[in-house]
């Protein structure tokens, strides 16, 4: 058995069974492919896929075991190929975060930044998308950190720690009525259109799950996924908007946020936890711990080893 039959095993099960588009994504023969799977399922004395003629039409239960162990053995494959790279160019290589817009426009350019300034020859892949986005591109392997608020911990595959806490407040036009009060209500809020995040980002359950105990059916006119957007149709009088506290620090009188009235709504939304994700069992490279320190007192190397090797069992500390 060859690592070959592995990558083919593993490809035909996430292209859903059809080979022609697993030879594709190989960059083989569609004939290849599937001479490969027999001759291993031959070796090991088992079907690994049930066929009706030549298709494959579902994996077996034996099946099953053999993609696990293929899994296992293609991951340390893969940290391998890194722990070569560390140690044949230690301080140089790319680092690949994925994370939302919030975090990638508020949060991440100072220890972004910082990091560069201890690892110059590093370079910064930046990927951005939807929580469930970000936990994929970690899980595909093609970021090693992954930052956001969102759904992080519900992936099994990925091992999460809390990064920093933050809360939403409340942004105004300077004109709005709701503007001479220093602190509002909920009943206050759902009586005016509101924008804000896309429901899949930036702690917005905790926005609707606020509104859904009190009872109330707030009136969103706008969604959108990026807290600038957000603040700009706030200034054109669509309604007053809701966003994460760290996409408005720059509210002094000289500041790209003078022209808006913010006040705080931890007190109605409540707590919301940045965190940390990365791949279970990868291998961690220098400066993603470095990274992962820069973005956070509370995350240290041993720290995340400890949560790597199973030895962190609260991940909410």
């Amino acid at each position: 058995m060859n690592l070959h039959q592995f990558r083919f095993v593993q490809e035909a099960a996430r292209r859903n069974l059809n080979l022609t588009e697993a030879a594709k994504a190989l960059h083989t023969s569609q004939p290849g492919v599937s001479k490969a799977i027999i001759e291993l399922e031959e070796e090991l004395g088992i079907e690994i896929f049930a066929r009706h003629g030549k298709r494959l039409k579902r994996i077996t239960e034996p099946g099953q075991h053999v993609l696990r162990s293929i899994e296992v053995i293609m991951r340390e494959v893969g940290n391998l190929k890194r722990i070569g790279e560390q140690f044949s160019a230690e301080d140089s290589g790319t680092l690949s975060i994925a994370t939302t817009h919030t975090q990638a426009r508020y949060v991440l350019p100072v220890p972004v930044a910082k990091l560069r300034e201890v690892y110059p020859k590093v370079n910064i892949s930046l990927h951005q998308g939807t929580p469930a986005e970000v936990a994929r591109m970690l899980i595909d392997e093609v970021a090693e950190i992954g930052v956001a608020t969102e759904s992080l911990a519900d992936y099994p595959d990925l091992i999460t720690l809390p990064c920093y806490e933050w809360q939403h407040v409340v942004v105004l036009p300077a004109g709005h009525a709701l503007a001479k009060k220093e602190r509002l209500t909920l009943e206050d809020i759902a009586q005016e259109p509101i924008i804000t995040y896309h429901p899949s980002f930036t702690g917005r359950t905790k926005i609707d799950h606020a509104f859904a105990q009190r009872k109330l059916q707030p009136r969103i006119a706008l969604e959108a996924i990026d807290s600038d957007v957000i603040k700009t149709y706030v200034r054109l009088g669509l309604g007053i908007g809701i966003v994460a506290e760290m996409a408005v620090r720059d509210v002094s009188s000289s500041g790209a946020d003078a022209d808006l009235v913010v006040r705080p709504a931890g007190q109605l939304f409540g707590q919301n936890v940045a965190r940390v994700a990365f791949k279970r069992s990868a291998y961690l490279r220098d400066f993603v711990f470095k990274f992962a320190e820069l973005l956070s007192d509370r995350l240290d190397r041993n720290l995340i080893v400890r949560a790597m090797t199973g030895h962190v069992n609260d991940y909410e500390l």
